[in-house]
């Protein structure tokens, strides 16, 4: 494999009934940073669909600076043959440094499934990219065999418990899947316009292509956690799930959403869709409450970029308090609902 050939940063624009996922956007921020980085003029947004052409104007405003669309029915709704197949023949036949691709349900399925027909690897699930050097420490005598320009590819690794930095010196694309939330995007920038390449490698079913005989939408009545500019989160301190009428009250008066760790989860006090953490969803909010969350690794990985930090814990050692902004000592059963009623007083101040 002659590396030399490979240049750019490419990102996978994942689109479901032909909208973009908020992943692809936050992919190209990340991308533009990369590109920066290696002095790469332009990124690249790979969009696969059928009659997605209108979305290439939204992923210029975003930052792609090229959009290579391959557009066919054969690629309407997500199966994996035939877009394992158009992503794979756009890597051959454009060669990028980079792919990164979103770590959601369908990134997931097609990241490893695209690597090995390429021959190269994946990281999966990263929540850190940079270029750096590496090994990162080279062994005294070795330095010369230290290779520069790599991707540094980091995610939590044996549940959590350590950070690992993993690179791709000898295999080109560099291919990572990147967990929604935790790149930001870009400020759209109106009107701007991307070079479109249209490219079809073609479609034959056979034996691996699936049929698609139903579609059916699960129908969730939770927030979506990402998009709340306010979290009210609860762990086990909360105590039980009726406790959790106290955080609801409380997210009630701040228009906020509630969230929970993984113990309310496997507790069964609260949904899956609602738990932040490595397990769970990565969040940005402007303001995120911790109550009763003692701030175990896993959990702050999915919280930790909150713009204020305010936790509530009955322990003064407690690991949350190392990345709170503001803390507060004591039962939470005595603080959160003072703090509701101070916040219901001071808006009706406001509003009188």
């Amino acid at each position: 494999m002659d590396l030399s050939e490979y240049k750019g940063v490419f990102i996978f624009a994942q689109q479901v009934d032909n909208q973009l996922s908020n992943i692809s956007l936050e992919l190209l921020g990340k991308a533009r940073e990369l590109a920066d980085s290696l002095e790469e003029k332009k990124i690249t947004a790979v969009l696969l669909g059928s009659d997605v052409k209108g979305l290439c104007d939204e992923l210029a405003e975003y930052g792609a600076d090229q959009v290579i669309l391959v557009d066919d029915p054969a690629l309407k709704d997500y199966r994996t043959e035939p877009y394992a197949h158009a992503l794979a023949s756009v890597i051959e036949s454009f060669k990028p440094e980079i792919m990164l691709v979103g770590a959601t349900a369908i990134g997931r399925d097609l990241g490893p499934q695209t690597s090995a027909r390429v021959h190269t690897g994946l990281t999966a699930d990263c929540t850190q990219l940079e270029i750096g050097d590496f090994p990162l420490q080279p062994l005294p005598g070795h330095e010369a065999d230290q290779k520069h320009g790599l991707l540094l590819m980091t995610r939590p690794a044996f549940g959590g418990n350590t950070i690992a930095t993993i690179a791709c010196p000898d295999h080109r694309p560099q291919m990572a899947t990147v967990r929604p939330g935790v790149m930001k995007k870009l400020a759209p920038v109106k009107g701007a316009k991307a070079e479109v390449i249209v490219f079809n490698p073609g479609f034959q079913g056979d034996a691996r292509y699936v049929d698609i005989l139903k579609i059916v939408k699960e129908v969730s009545t939770a927030a979506d956690i990402q998009d709340a500019k306010i979290l009210i989160s609860g762990g086990r301190g909360v105590g039980s799930q009726e406790n959790f009428k106290m955080l609801e009250d409380l997210a009630e008066v701040l228009h906020g959403t509630v969230a929970c760790s993984r113990a309310v989860v496997d507790a069964g006090w609260m949904p899956k869709e609602l738990q932040v953490g490595q397990t769970g969803k990565t969040v940005r909010p402007h303001v995120y409450f911790a109550i009763g969350i003692s701030g175990a690794i896993q959990h702050v990985a999915g919280m930790e970029e909150s713009d204020i930090i305010i936790a509530v814990n009955n322990d003064s050692s407690a690991p949350i308090f190392d990345v709170a902004d503001y803390g507060i000592v004591g039962d939470l059963k005595k603080i959160v609902p003072l703090l509701t009623q101070g916040l219901k007083a001071e808006l009706a101040k406001k509003t009188a």
